[in-house]
């Protein structure tokens, strides 16, 4: 069974999506505490993640040549987004930057995640710990207090992986960074694969 086979047959179409989206706008309401933001929040996350059936399947598509990140919702006030990230087969970021929060969840396959550090006295970058793979529902938070530059991986060279994120901003809208082993910025802004969004709102088949 592929990632997407379960769709058509899963009964819940966009719902998951829906509910994380509105249960996510309230938390944003109730705090601006970053901590309890990726605590809470990452909780609501794994809710969304723990199961894949959900997610569109012009949302789920690799390309041959790059990692794709498809735009599913943007907050009105942009206060957050929720992005899927489509990796193919081996298919890897440059190690870059996000300047916001943020909150990684896997939904299929695995990713492997490696951190970095600017090294003291020249600025060039070293690694940060250990290489860390996530799977199926796991959750890793973003937090730019604690540094949040790293390079992200398809764990398979066979198969696709895919991640929802979720970003304290319009996260395809923000001036960020890559960078060389040196340390030198190459600023990007990083945009979407996709023209169009989700239908969330349309309520008509369920009533």
């Amino acid at each position: 069974m592929n990632a997407f086979s379960q769709i058509s047959v899963s009964g819940q179409g966009l719902a998951p999506l829906r509910s994380f989206v509105g249960d996510f706008a309230a938390l944003l309401e109730e705090t601006d505490d970053l901590g309890a933001i990726l605590d809470r929040g990452g909780a609501l996350l794994a809710g969304l993640v723990e199961r894949d059936d959900w997610l569109p399947e012009e949302y789920a598509q690799p390309h041959p040549e790059r990692y794709q990140q498809y735009l599913l919702h943007c907050d009105s006030a942009e206060r957050f987004s929720v992005v899927s990230f489509v990796w193919g087969p081996g298919q890897a970021t440059p190690i870059h930057d996000h300047r916001v929060w943020g909150l990684v969840g896997v939904l299929n396959g695995t990713e492997r995640v490696q951190s970095f550090l600017h090294r003291d006295f020249d600025g060039a970058l070293v690694q940060h710990g250990a290489t860390r793979t996530l799977h199926p529902g796991e959750v890793e938070a973003i937090d730019p207090r604690e540094g949040d530059i790293h390079r992200v991986e398809n764990g398979h060279a066979d198969r696709t992986s895919i991640s929802i994120h979720v970003y304290g901003a319009n996260i395809g809208a923000v001036e960020r960074a890559t960078y060389r082993a040196s340390g030198e910025e190459r600023p990007f802004i990083s945009g979407y694969a996709n023209t169009t969004l989700p239908n969330l709102w349309d309520l008509s088949r369920k009533a």
